[in-house]
């Protein structure tokens, strides 16, 4: 699934130094991989694959004559198989992070969000994150390795990657399943996931507390990818002629998750 050298080096030299000025890929055939578990980023709706991404990644491909086929994987199996070359590419709502670069490329950031605490609709035990972490009998759900984790242990408990307080789960939509069923009482997520999640239930999960910092979201790449640089070029121009913005009000102000 790599890209060829010749693609590789044409990359290099013709790289666009402006949005307008984008590659034709030549119908390249790439395959990206996804989690399907972060509405709307991306999500299962009647059987089929939908979401933010989804259009983003094929406004992406018309405008680079791409043809794109997907993949799903497991989160914790998602960046060390795109750093392998097993995929081409991969989109789950990824934080930009230093030490996930040491592993895969990133692209230039696609959208900026916030991390928030989910919980059911009728918790009244804690309100914030200080009044979770005061109360020992709380459990939180988190993935291992996700900003959601790093943010759980260092910012809201005491640091201790081990403590028993989080409970792990191979995905996030099961770990918003256990929070459903009482299992655990929190779960972090960006602000993006965690509305979409929130609109989806009937009243039966909501945000409370402040925002726990910002995280910029990324496609990711095996080291060295040809496709990086034009699709950080199609992403500008997606941002520069308002296509992005018209994403934002599709997935995140008109659409609803009852139709």
């Amino acid at each position: 699934m790599k890209l060829t050298a010749t693609l590789g080096l044409l990359a290099l030299l013709t790289a666009p130094a402006f949005a307008g000025d984008l590659l034709d890929m030549a119908g390249k055939e790439i395959t990206v991989v996804t989690e399907n578990a972060y509405p709307p980023l991306q999500f299962i709706k009647d059987g089929k694959a939908i979401g933010w991404e989804y259009d983003a990644v094929a406004e992406i491909a018309r405008r680079l004559n791409l043809k794109v086929t997907y993949e799903n994987i497991s989160w914790d199996a998602m960046i060390p198989a795109v750093s392998e070359g097993q995929f081409d590419m991969g989109m789950t709502g990824i934080t930009i992070r230093d030490d996930r670069k040491e592993k895969v490329d990133f692209s230039d950031p696609y959208m900026r969000s916030e991390m928030v605490m989910l919980v059911r609709g009728d918790e009244e035990r804690f309100t914030d994150a200080k009044s979770f972490a005061a109360n020992p009998d709380l459990l939180m759900a988190a993935q291992p390795g996700t900003t959601p984790f790093y943010v759980g242990v260092y910012d809201i408990l005491d640091g201790d990657e081990a403590n028993p307080r989080i409970k792990m789960f191979e995905t996030f939509g099961a770990g918003v399943q256990a929070l459903r069923n009482g299992d655990v009482d929190l779960a972090l997520t960006d602000s993006t996931g965690g509305n979409g999640y929130v609109a989806a239930s009937n009243g039966k999960l909501k945000i409370v507390g402040e925002k726990l910092g910002a995280e910029d979201f990324g496609f990711i790449f095996p080291k060295g990818s040809a496709l990086v640089a034009p699709i950080n070029a199609a992403i500008a121009a997606m941002k520069t002629d308002g296509s992005i913005d018209a994403l934002n009000q599709k997935w995140f102000v008109d659409y609803s998750f009852d139709n």
